[in-house]
């Protein structure tokens, strides 16, 4: 990848930047500022609708789908450019953008892909992720919740089992859901995945109130939830592959979310370090930012290559999980060095000091990167094994059928 824009990339950024300057002010969020999450949803919703309108939705994803037929380089230029602004992004739109769209456009069927992509781009669909279990989070494969063919001939599905963790799900249209549909094969074979309409009967989503006051998670549960089989993705036993589709889209687009390396530095100015300077003149802050943004930088090299790859038509594999793998370490680090530099202060806020609970609810939040979409510990063994040639982990139930685990 040439990080210079070719003539033909620099016109596509002008254009990008000009309908943005245009149109994403009147989108922009407070700064500090936590909105209920029905709001927060609207809005993504609009912002969504307004992308589409817009003609920028779907920027890979072919004009017959409802997208823009553009290459995966002008995807990260629009990405780029849409970060500058403070825009309702978050997990009720980019779940169904980021996950949903390829899993459909991969291996789902023309019906299936001429009913969910355009809608999900103009954000009349919604999505949830159901794939952690409270057996299977990490070891995804080790998932419980069970699909069986409707005895009444009809070729439905009857679901029952628990899903956790699915970012907002109380709130979705429709969920992406991997279930067990044989279990006399080895745990990764027998795996079905379904689109399920979040409305069904049978199924009961049960927010989970977390340490920063949010619920965006929740528990999911099914009880004798009937779906059709026109909503199965993909071949029945081939549910792995699908959900290996998701999770490359989920860590590859883990660098989008931006950098704030910028905001960070800004803020450290204008902190006072009690001297009469600011945190920026000392030593230690400058060499902090500095390695932060050196990492920075290196994530996002990184990724332009596993994306010049796609492009290609070559598969990056568990090289994927290298950039999440990064992103979430320095997310954590950056938003406990914004909690150093407020001081005593970031613990007992005033009640008025939006910003501050802004850092509290970042610093915590920045927790759970280390986990969603793959632990750190599981990463680090398919980077160790798939990508160094390390020898593999020791595996007492590779090749056991799965009624047959304990």
């Amino acid at each position: 990848m040439d990080f210079n824009d070719s003539p033909s990339e620099a016109a596509f950024r002008a254009e990008a930047r000009a309908w943005l300057a245009a149109h994403a002010p009147a989108h922009v969020l407070p700064e500090g500022v936590r909105l209920p999450d029905t709001e927060q949803a609207e809005r993504e919703r609009v912002w969504q609708r307004t992308v589409y309108d817009g003609g920028y939705a779907g920027i890979v994803l072919p004009t017959a789908l409802g997208g823009r037929g553009g290459s995966i380089i002008d995807a990260v230029i629009w990405a780029e450019e849409e970060a500058r602004y403070n825009l309702p992004h978050g997990p009720f739109t980019t779940i169904g953008i980021g996950m949903a769209i390829p899993v459909i456009g991969k291996h789902g069927n023309g019906e299936q892909r001429a009913r969910f992509i355009e809608a999900t781009l103009k954000g009349d669909l919604t999505w949830c992720q159901l794939f952690s279990e409270p057996s299977a989070g990490s070891d995804l494969a080790n998932l419980r919740t069970k699909a069986v063919r409707a005895d009444d001939g009809s070729g439905d599905w009857i679901i029952n089992g628990q899903k956790v963790w699915s970012s907002w799900a109380h709130l979705t249209d429709w969920g992406i859901l991997v279930a067990r549909t044989d279990g006399s094969v080895p745990k990764h074979k027998g795996l079905t995945f379904f689109v399920v309409d979040m409305k069904t009967p049978g199924i009961e989503v049960r927010p989970i109130r977390q340490i920063s006051g949010a619920s965006d998670f929740n528990e999911t549960f099914f009880t004798d939830v009937r779906i059709p089989d026109a909503n199965r993705i993909g071949a029945v036993g081939e549910g792995w592959a699908c959900c290996m589709t998701v999770l490359m889209g989920e860590r590859l687009g883990t660098a989008s979310h931006g950098s704030r390396i910028g905001e960070l530095m800004d803020y450290a100015q204008a902190t006072p370090d009690g001297r009469g300077g600011t945190a920026l003149d000392q030593g230690h802050v400058r060499l902090a930012l500095a390695e932060a943004y050196a990492e920075e930088r290196a994530e996002r090299w990184f990724q332009a290559r596993l994306r010049t790859m796609v492009s290609r038509g070559e598969n990056p594999g568990a090289m994927a999980g290298m950039v999440k793998l990064a992103y979430a370490r320095r997310l954590q680090k950056t938003s406990g060095l914004a909690m150093e530099l407020r001081g005593p202060a970031a613990i007992a806020a005033a009640a008025a000091d939006a910003a501050t609970r802004d850092l509290q609810h970042d610093y915590i939040w920045s927790t759970v990167m280390r986990i969603a979409g793959g632990a750190d510990e599981v990463l680090r063994n398919q980077i160790a094994e798939r990508v160094l040639g390390m020898p593999g982990d020791i595996r007492a139930d590779k090749d056991v059928p799965f009624d047959q685990l304990r």
